[in-house]
């Protein structure tokens, strides 16, 4: 038996294995219902109206406050004796490299061909609202982390879930929440954070290299693709969470500067039809053709894209931003507002408009039912309109947002696998051991199943978390009010020093690094 054979062989065991599962979790957890003639489907309203509930009891922040977290990511409100391993703009960085990547270039792509042009309408809003839910769970994440003696940090909804509900009189609630939340991590780390973005920065490297004749198109190059990215993750993420944030601090600004800047050339090369592309995706959203479901349909799409691309609610995002250098959690949650408007309502729109404008046949015919097209070829094509010089740079470019994705998603399935398995080198090793090798895997599975099984995952993940967000809002709000006076007093000349003295003469809360307990109106 050849090589070829013994990798054809492997590729259809995994795939037999893994499709079945795939449409099971699909089925459970995206029930839905008609309606007058409309589907619904819970589980994305969830999101909806989350987003929706956050906006409205933070007053709006992620609209009021923008200025502000501007401020604190510049680092203006920096404290040097502050607990933490990174700075604001690091831990930004590093959750960006969590979102910015694959979800924008070809997340966006299959929403379009799956939803129509209108599901982009909706993914602005998703990620809109999801600035709310963001800054909320961000916040939680510092409040409630753990600092330790060796300047480590472990942080994120295993941490405010148990303890944060504690506090309030729910500990046995807290518990379950968390280790479900945990559970939920770990596993669309695997598939989300991991195999997916080794699947679509295949699907590019092999379209560059030949198409369907490419040496990697192939199972024999696929699993050659995967050991070498697989032991280029391993070389990072043995460094922890200090190595990611400098890794991600350099590559991901350079990477999405690039890309938005090759956005920007088609879309100016296709300037006369940006008006009709921008119309379409507004008239399309409350009236799309062709799309099951109709309006709810469109919607659906929209937010399941978006909630793929900026993670809103999921609880990820909090474990990077829980390493932040700070004394004041909502100063980090300011920031982590910024994450959703610069991924879905920048990126993922510039990538919206690039496709439409430039890629309108092959996304149609992605829409009537070609399944030999991946999501990230649409995208692809759209840049050879313009840039037929670009498909290089897409393709390292696609490349690198997957590896710092994987690194990133490596770090937040860490902490919470730790949570579930213990935090001893043991484990952390086995883990370790498990995601490298999982790179290899998502090199052979088709680009729907894991689709399919990343959005289950991702969604619930989010109803352990937001249960807990919303028995939590309280002390998020008691935060911001503390971190605005903080502000407030810094700009108006006051010391750090001065500010702390009379917090402790007034009995206030003290280091959000060790997770003091704040009251609040239950």
């Amino acid at each position: 038996m050849d090589e070829t054979t013994w990798a054809d062989t492997v590729a259809d065991k995994i795939n037999g294995w893994v499709e079945p599962f795939a449409g099971l979790m699909g089925d459970i957890v995206f029930f839905n219902f008609d309606v007058g003639g409309a589907t619904i489907m819970p589980i994305v309203l969830w999101l909806v109206i989350a987003g929706l509930i956050f906006t409205a009891y933070f007053g709006l922040a992620q609209v009021r406050h923008v200025k502000t977290a501007l401020k604190v990511v510049r680092g203006k409100y920096d404290s040097p004796d502050a607990p933490g391993e990174v700075t604001h703009f690091q831990a930004l960085t590093s959750a960006l490299s969590g979102t910015v990547g694959l979800g924008n270039i070809a997340g966006v792509a299959i929403a379009i061909s799956i939803g129509g042009p209108g599901a982009v309408f909706w993914m602005i809003l998703c990620g809109l609202l999801g600035m709310a839910t963001k800054f909320a769970e961000c916040t939680l994440g510092v409040r409630y982390r753990e600092v330790h003696a060796d300047g480590t940090v472990s942080g994120g909804p295993m941490h405010y879930l148990r303890k944060g509900l504690a506090e309030r009189g729910l500990p046995g609630l807290g518990k379950v929440l968390a280790w479900g939340s945990a559970l939920m991590i770990v596993a669309f780390t695997f598939f989300g954070g991991n195999l997916f973005q080794v699947n679509q920065s295949l699907e590019q490297l092999a379209s560059e290299t030949g198409g369907g004749d490419s040496f990697f198109a192939g199972n024999t190059g696929s699993i050659l693709y995967g050991i070498v990215l697989s032991v280029l993750v391993g070389a990072v993420i043995l460094g922890g969470m200090k190595s990611i944030g400098k890794v991600t601090s350099r590559l991901v600004p350079s990477m999405a500067l690039m890309y938005v800047a090759a956005c920007l050339i088609v879309i100016l090369w296709n300037i006369t039809a940006v008006p009709d592309a921008l119309v379409t995706i507004v008239t399309e959203a409350f009236n799309p053709s062709g799309v099951a479901g109709g309006l709810l349909g469109a919607l659906i799409v929209g937010f399941q894209r978006a909630a793929f691309s900026n993670e809103a609610g999921i609880g990820s995002a909090p474990i990077a931003h829980s390493a932040v250098k700070t004394k004041r959690p909502a100063t980090e949650g300011l920031v982590a507002m910024l994450e959703p408007f610069i991924d879905t309502v920048v990126i993922c729109t510039m990538t919206a408009v690039t496709i439409i404008v430039a890629a309108g046949p092959l996304y149609e015919a992605r829409r009537a039912g070609d399944d030999s097209i991946n999501g990230i070829a649409i995208t692809s094509d759209a840049f050879q309109t313009a840039l037929p010089w670009f498909s290089g740079l897409l393709t390292l470019a696609v490349i690198l947002f997957a590896f710092s994705t994987l690194i990133t998603w490596s770090y937040y399935g860490l902490k919470s696998w730790a949570h579930i398995f213990g935090a001893s080198r043991t484990s952390e090793t086995v883990y370790k051991a498990l995601f490298c090798g999982m790179v290899i895997i998502g090199a052979l599975l088709p680009l729907m199943t894991l689709v399919d099984l990343t959005d289950s995952f991702l969604f619930l993940a989010a109803v352990f978390n937001i249960i807990g967000l919303y028995l939590l809002a309280p002390v998020v709000k008691h935060e911001l009010g503390r971190v605005l006076e903080y502000i407030r007093r810094r700009d108006a000349g006051e010391t750090d020093e001065e500010i702390e003295a009379s917090e402790a003469a007034a009995n206030a809360p003290g280091d959000g690094g060790e997770g003091e307990k704040v009251t609040v109106d239950k």
